[in-house]
């Protein structure tokens, strides 16, 4: 039997000290024919070395971009030198395990299937969950799902987002969705391509048992919430339609005021302000992109929005004292307004 092939796309970015095991794991998958794409976005120290030691290998494709193209640009292009027949998507701090990929062209294969995810693990206990079926909310917030929690799935459900650490999806359905729109740059882009797959009437997918472990740090900055900010934005003000913007502005503006507060006392408001200056400098953009995007949708809003939920984990938000309310008004007021969009 034809074994399905897969391309692999992994970005090198700065000094990755497990690009290597990650490259190494994905070459020992089985079950699929592999191709690894390796887009150099920047690789320092130990990755150049690593990249010069792939450079010849008959399974490996090393490109050169010259420049970071971000997470978006990088995943188009490698995307675009790729040849499989499905395209995944994994982290260069990640490793497979022998059979992740193979189950995830399982799932994919599925009728209504549009995107399979793994189920990313922490390195240091791969019983642990880093990520997994991720929510998203109805302001355009979205986080890892189960983190830090055991896993409890024991089949494929299915997720309102699928994470770019580890996704999978067919060469037909990323050239249908054009890949991402590369002026998120990072972060957001994985959560706008799975809510743009529901809106076509297919269903984002995740899967317990293709377990992919990480090298998880968690940490923030002033440039990465800058475009985690700017980009949630972004998100909503091109997939939400005009009812659901319409029921949406009183949060959505409160929202913004909590925001900036919070980025302020924590040191990055002017990272805050600067995601709003950059979405009104470039909203041609965001309104052309609007228009594309309100032309590919399939399914009406009132029902791919049911993916959408009210609260928000303090995990992830550490919103002021009071976050227990906020989430009970939220609930109320999102169960109201679902019926208005």
């Amino acid at each position: 039997m034809v074994e399905p092939s897969v391309s692999a796309v992994v970005l090198a970015w700065k000094e990755e000290p497990w690009l290597t095991r990650c490259i190494e794991a994905l070459l020992a998958s089985t079950g699929v024919a592999i191709e690894v794409v390796i887009v150099d976005n920047g690789a320092e120290g130990s990755s150049v070395q690593t990249l010069e030691k792939f450079a010849d290998h008959p399974s490996v494709k090393l490109v050169r971009p010259g420049r970071n193209l971000g997470f978006a640009g990088g995943s188009n292009l490698g995307a675009r030198s790729a040849t499989g027949d499905y395209i995944a998507l994994v982290n260069g701090d990640l490793l497979v395990e022998p059979t992740t990929l193979h189950r995830l062209v399982d799932v994919v294969d599925g009728p209504g299937v549009g995107l399979a995810v793994a189920s990313v693990r922490m390195a240091d206990n791969v019983e642990i969950i880093n990520a997994g079926a991720n929510p998203v909310h109805m302001l355009g917030l979205s986080w890892a799902g189960g983190l830090g929690k055991p896993e409890t799935h024991a089949a494929p459900v299915d997720t309102a987002a699928a994470s770019g650490a580890c996704q999978l999806t067919t060469r037909a359905h990323w050239q249908r969705l054009d890949g991402f729109d590369e002026e998120y740059f990072a972060y957001c882009e994985d959560t706008e391509l799975s809510l743009r797959t529901w809106r076509l009437g297919l269903r984002c997918v995740y899967v317990p048992d293709a377990i992919a472990t990480h090298r998880y740090e968690f940490s923030r900055n002033p440039f990465k919430q800058y475009l985690i900010e700017r980009n949630r934005l972004m998100l909503v003000l091109t997939l939400w339609g005009p009812r659901a913007l319409a029921v949406l502005a009183p949060p959505l503006l409160a929202f913004e005021a909590v925001m900036l507060a919070l980025a302020t006392a924590q040191g990055w408001g002017g990272a805050k302000v600067r995601g709003w200056t950059w979405l009104w400098r470039n909203r041609d953009h965001v309104r052309a992109r609007r228009r594309q995007l309100r032309g590919e949708g399939q399914v009406p809003d009132r029902e791919w929005m049911k993916l959408l939920r009210a609260d928000v984990d303090k995990v992830f938000f550490p919103l002021p004292v009071g976050l227990g309310a906020v989430n009970a008004v939220m609930r109320g007021y999102w169960a109201v307004a679902r019926r208005l969009v």
